[in-house]
C-alpha cells in the first residue's frame, strides 16, 4: 500500500472552505471540500466520499492541488484538434471563393465543394473532405455576409408600418369598393 499524499502547508481547512464558498465551478467546490476534510484529519476514504469520488481520484486531485493550488482543481478543457487549414490558407480560400472560378484555369463555371477540394489539394497539399470544405464555406459565409436577424418583434413592427402605407386603389385608409360589395361582410 502506498503512502498518503501530503498536502501543502500554506492552506488550512478553513481557507479551503472559504475558497469553496466563493468558487463558481461546482466540481472545484466538491474537491476543495474533500481536501478540507483531509486537512481536518478525516480518513481519505470518507473525505473522498464527501467529494463524490473514490480514494484514488482524491489522491490525483491532491497531487494537482499540491502542484497548482486551488486553481488546479478546475477541469482543464483540452485544446482539441489542430485545424487542417492555417489562417493564411483560410484567407486564401476566402479570396478564392469571393473571386470565383476562372473557367480556363479551373475548368468550372461555379465553385462546388469537390472543385474546391481539388484546388486546395493542388495549391496547399491539404486533404480536406467535402464536408469539411462545406463547414469552412459556412463559416466564411457567416463572416462575410451575415444578415440581421428579423425577430418576431421587428416583424410585427414592419407589418404595422406596411398596413399604414397607402396602396393603389385606396385613398388614405378608405377602401374603394369595386365588384361584389357585400363579399366578406358579416351581416349585422
Amino acid at each position: 500500500m502506498s503512502a498518503a499524499v501530503g498536502l501543502r502547508d500554506d492552506f488550512t481547512a478553513s481557507d479551503l472552505r472559504r475558497l469553496a464558498a466563493r468558487a463558481k465551478d461546482a466540481d472545484q467546490v466538491r474537491r476543495l471540500l474533500a481536501l478540507a476534510a483531509v486537512y481536518d484529519g478525516m480518513d481519505r476514504e470518507t473525505a473522498a466520499r464527501i467529494g463524490g469520488m473514490d480514494r484514488q481520484t482524491l489522491r490525483d486531485w491532491a497531487h494537482r492541488f499540491n502542484e497548482y493550488g486551488p486553481v488546479g482543481l478546475i477541469n482543464v478543457k483540452p485544446a482539441g484538434r489542430r485545424p487542417k487549414l492555417s489562417v493564411e490558407q483560410q484567407e486564401a480560400l476566402r479570396q478564392l471563393v469571393e473571386a470565383g472560378p476562372d473557367p480556363e484555369k479551373h475548368g468550372v463555371v461555379r465553385w462546388r465543394c469537390v472543385d474546391l477540394q481539388r484546388v486546395l489539394g493542388a495549391q496547399f497539399g491539404v486533404d480536406l473532405s467535402t464536408v469539411a470544405i462545406g463547414r469552412q464555406l459556412k463559416r466564411l459565409a457567416s463572416r462575410i455576409s451575415a444578415p440581421a436577424r428579423c425577430t418576431p418583434h421587428r416583424m410585427r413592427r414592419r407589418l404595422r408600418l406596411l398596413k399604414k402605407l397607402p396602396r393603389s386603389g385606396r385613398r388614405g385608409c378608405e377602401y374603394t369598393r369595386t365588384g361584389n360589395a357585400d363579399r366578406g361582410l358579416v351581416p349585422g
